[in-house]
């Protein structure tokens, strides 16, 4: 049996849980590739997600290998696989459901997978697939955002947030993102205009950037009140509020008073009931040729990580203390 290096869990836990060692090389079942990695992107919390942990039908599947956003060079192919090549520069995302890419190797379906974007590093590729299918299924999907309007990012330099910002101007909105403190300059940077959400009241930023009309579309990537104030900051009639994070109990008079719509993304729900997946290819194909064309660029945290240090990058993630996404290098392209 072929071995190789990985970081592997034998019990649910959070970082300390981690174990490099060697493990088997997946095989590729039929549909799938093998995948040498070059860069693998940590997720928050995976960790201590059930689904990280069991199989689509509930059963333990520990050991089991983290990480489920990657980027690297197609190896070798299971029997009928079509659509890749051996040689191919992919990323994609990996199901929660089964190992994920902080190992030399990973094997996954050939149709969750999308040539590398060439005009960003590896390590850049890694990072945008949760970030870039979050943003555009709430932006154009559900948002169907269009070119002139007016559109406000909550939190335009995390890690959703400041590929939302960059999928908007992209696509020819005019765009405001709240933040603070550093983060209004990372906002500054990336095209948007930067609102204060600690100095500026919410009645004062939709009367001095629409006035007072409110915003054709809202963005939340931070939820809890910051949900509660689209529903107020939305315009009357057309508005549309879309959040990644409405897991509260939210009154809402305010969005109904308007006539205005809301609706809730959940990224991982074509994973869990194989319904949309291809869509996230589809997805991907644009994010990439954003990318190529040098309209969307994820930020990248600037701490060197890499297999053996794993357990420090999902600190690093928990801690909230980076700047950027955290990417693990794996093997060299």
């Amino acid at each position: 049996m072929d071995m190789m290096m990985a970081v592997r869990a034998h019990t649910r836990g959070g970082p300390e849980q981690l174990v490099y060692e060697q493990a088997p090389v997946p095989v590729p079942q039929p549909g799938e590739a093998l995948v040498t990695v070059h860069a693998a992107a940590i997720t928050f919390a995976e960790l201590t997600w059930d689904l990280s942990w069991t199989t689509a039908d509930g059963r333990d599947r520990t050991p089991v290998i983290p990480s489920h956003e990657m980027s690297g060079t197609v190896a070798a192919l299971g029997a009928g696989t079509s659509g890749v090549a051996p040689g191919d520069e992919v990323y994609g995302l990996i199901a929660f459901d089964r190992d994920g890419a902080a190992a030399e190797y990973v094997s996954m379906p050939a149709t969750e997978l999308t040539a590398r974007p060439r005009s960003v590093s590896h390590q850049a590729a890694a990072a945008l697939p949760l970030a870039a299918l979050t943003a555009w299924q709430a932006l154009v999907d559900h948002a169907a955002l269009q070119a002139g309007e007016r559109v406000l990012v909550h939190g335009g330099a995390g890690g959703v947030g400041h590929v939302a910002v960059q999928l908007a101007l992209a696509r020819g909105a005019t765009v405001f993102a709240t933040g603070t403190g550093a983060s209004l300059d990372t906002i500054g940077r990336l095209g948007a205009e930067p609102i204060d959400y600690r100095t500026t009241s919410v009645e004062d930023y939709v009367a001095s950037a629409t006035g007072g009309e409110g915003f054709d579309v809202i963005f939340d990537a931070v939820g809890g009140a910051t949900l509660d104030a689209s529903f107020a900051a939305v315009r009357t009639y057309t508005g549309h509020v879309v959040s990644i994070l409405g897991w509260g109990t939210h009154s809402l008079a305010p969005l109904s008073f308007r006539g205005a719509t809301y609706s809730g993304v959940f990224t991982l729900l074509p994973l869990l009931t194989g319904r949309g997946r291809a869509h996230h290819g589809e997805i991907l194909a644009e994010a990439a040729a954003l990318a190529e064309a040098g309209r969307l660029t994820p930020i990248v945290d600037p701490d060197r990580y890499d297999l053996e240090t794993v357990s420090d990058a999902h600190r690093a993630v928990e801690s909230g203390k980076r700047q950027g996404k955290v990417v693990v290098r794996v093997s060299p392209a």
